[in-house]
């Protein structure tokens, strides 16, 4: 695997990532991941799974988080990478990641696979808002053409994703298949405790996100619909977990909207121990991403048995779709805060939707989803070797 993202740094391509080399290993296979160095100390990251080959890399202009792994250093690792018995490459990202995973492939006499992990043109106009999104459109629509031609096959988190790149005009072998979920995120989180150690009333009503403070994620929404709550339920706490580069813009706008009594902003919180006990202490987990392409924290909090209200829209389409543990809600401050106020108020139906919540999060689990990974690399090698050996 090639990917230009992985933990430390923080979003859902690494936790894909991390999720399928664990269930593959654990299904007796072997899988290196070349991915960029961010520290010395990188190595505590790396999850005790598989084996991760850190190139040196440098800062990205005006994106502090990620980093620009450098080709020549991974390229050099190729009469290392020869000796051993790989099967195919598997490119996560775009960037560098793309351009040394084909061409690594191709030198080993690889197939190459990609995942389609982030909808780039919903996401640019975010960060690139001086360029006319028709152009943005254009530009990304002919890149995505030009990267999906140099390999041999594609995955995607979603049925929405795989529209949208038949839309652009790829075509080539294509398979849907989300990110499962850890078994970790099954067992049950310390709600109260997270709630004891930031000083939160055990009786006020709660609402939790998870995700990165980005513009793309549409937190300035909640936050405004967070105003409509408070109305009905004054005591309604909002918190937000994780960092970006919108969260000073989000931490003045709650000031500017007098909210810091109802919103909490706690930063990143490890994996391992304080994120489940963060879902745990909401009542509702709240989204309203308009880039997702799956929306993995939707089923994180389900699993531990807390109701979404989220909108519908790319990747969260396929998990919102069966309406279990989850209601479905308008971008829209009246429809949004009127389902979150109907879920806090309703005693009969929040202890439905918890109970349906558990029982659906069952159904995406992470064993299952490496499985169908594994098929999916065995049909692009059979069909590969067979077009080699025609050759």
């Amino acid at each position: 695997m090639v990917s230009d993202v992985y933990f430390p740094r923080v979003n859902g391509v690494s936790t894909s990532i991390k999720t399928f080399i664990k269930e593959l290993e654990i299904k007796g296979h072997q899988v290196t991941l070349i991915a960029p160095r961010y520290h010395d100390n990188d190595a505590g990251h790396d999850g005790g799974f598989g084996r991760v080959i850190r190139i040196p890399s440098r800062r990205v202009p005006f994106d502090p988080e990620d980093r620009m792994m450098r080709k020549r250093s991974i390229m050099k690792l190729l009469p290392e990478l020869a000796t051993e018995q790989f099967d195919i490459v598997h490119i996560h990202t775009p960037f560098v990641a793309h351009y040394a995973g084909v061409k690594l492939g191709r030198l080993l006499r690889l197939p190459v696979v990609e995942t389609y992990h982030t909808h780039f043109e919903e996401y640019l106009h975010y960060y690139l808002r001086f360029i006319p999104r028709r152009w943005l459109q254009f530009a990304t629509r002919k890149f995505s053409r030009s990267q999906s031609r140099a390999v041999d096959a594609m995955i995607v988190p979603s049925e929405l994703m795989r529209e949208l790149l038949f839309d652009y005009g790829l075509n080539l072998p294509l398979r849907i298949l989300p990110t499962g979920l850890d078994a970790k995120f099954f067992s049950q989180g310390y709600g109260d405790l997270f709630k004891q150690s930031h000083d939160i009333d055990p009786e006020r009503p709660i609402l939790c996100h998870v995700g990165r403070a980005a513009h793309e994620k549409n937190i300035d929404f909640l936050i405004d619909m967070l105003a409509v709550v408070r109305q009905k339920l004054p005591d309604i706490l909002l918190i937000l977990a994780g960092e970006g580069p919108a969260l000073k813009h989000l931490q003045q706008k709650v000031q500017r909207e007098g909210l810091q009594d109802n919103v909490m902003f706690v930063g990143y919180l490890d994996r391992e121990t304080e994120l489940k006990d963060c879902y745990s202490a909401g009542d509702v987990f709240v989204f309203a991403s308009r880039t997702e392409t799956q929306g993995l924290v939707l089923l994180e909090a389900m699993a531990q048995g807390v109701p979404v209200v989220s909108t519908a829209v790319l990747g969260t389409v396929d998990i919102l779709k069966p309406k279990k543990g989850a209601l479905v809600a308008q971008e829209d401050d009246a429809d949004f805060s009127g389902k979150v106020i109907e879920l806090l108020t309703n005693k009969k139906l929040m202890a439905i939707k918890q109970d349906e919540a558990l029982d659906y999060a069952q159904t995406w689990s992470a064993p299952e989803m490496a499985a169908q990974l594994v098929d999916w690399y065995g049909k692009v090698l059979v069909t590969y070797r067979e077009g080699y050996e025609a050759v």
